[in-house]
């Protein structure tokens, strides 16, 4: 399947090669995420060596019409990544998530006004464990209220997905398998609970990946994370 938007979350943030530099003959490192072509890449430029972004989102020039663009004025903040674009005279959103352990991400959209209207999809390796999205969980997280008052303030519900599976795997026996990862969208719109998670894409990874088809009028975006 090809796919015109790709979701990261933790991307390796790397030195990518060397470039002329006045004050070193080895040159000075530029540090970044790998370049594909054919591909464009938005991602919110580091504060500091510190504050390396946490999420990215790839999108494939060939839907590049649509005028996409990183809105840090709207969402500014390492671990979100707030895209919009343009279609049929109307813009829409995309918001990409990573939530750490300290659940930066959500503490930060909860304690932010954003006026947003047409947000398409919301996705995220949050790092929740609840049983709402996990039966074999036991417990109830004080975080599933936060997100999902968040989720409403965009008018998104979360997504089931067409056969669950977890999304994050063990490494090893003393821990299980758990989902992580979710995806909210429009409660009416065609993708809703029509979501699919890939088990054979893992490979070596500890994360299976997601995809959803989003229908935006007249044209089919596949995305995933």
């Amino acid at each position: 399947m090809l796919f015109d938007i790709i979701f990261i979350q933790e991307p390796l943030w790397l030195v990518i090669w060397s470039i002329p530099s006045s004050t070193s003959c080895e040159g000075e490192e530029l540090v970044g995420v790998t370049h594909y072509l054919n591909w464009l890449i938005f991602a919110r430029l580091p504060l500091c060596a510190s504050e390396s972004p946490r999420v990215i989102v790839y999108i494939n020039t060939h839907i590049s019409s649509l005028q996409f663009s990183l809105q840090n004025d709207i969402l500014n903040h390492r671990d979100l990544s707030c895209i919009s674009f343009f279609n049929q005279r109307s813009i829409f959103f995309l918001i990409n998530i990573y939530s750490d352990s300290s659940q930066s991400a959500l503490k930060y959209l909860k304690d932010t006004e954003v006026n947003i209207n047409n947000v398409l999809i919301m996705t995220s390796d949050f790092n929740i464990r609840d049983n709402f999205w996990n039966p074999d969980f036991l417990y109830h997280s004080i975080y599933r209220d936060i997100l999902f008052k968040i989720a409403d303030s965009f008018q998104l519900e979360l997504s089931k997905p067409t056969k669950s599976f977890p999304t994050r795997y063990s490494d090893n026996n003393q821990n299980s398998n758990s989902v992580l990862d979710l995806i909210f969208l429009w409660p009416f719109s065609f993708e809703f609970n029509n979501h699919h998670i890939y088990l054979d894409w893992r490979l070596t990874s500890d994360y299976a990946p997601i995809s959803v088809n989003i229908l935006i009028f007249d044209e089919h975006i596949s995305t995933k994370r």
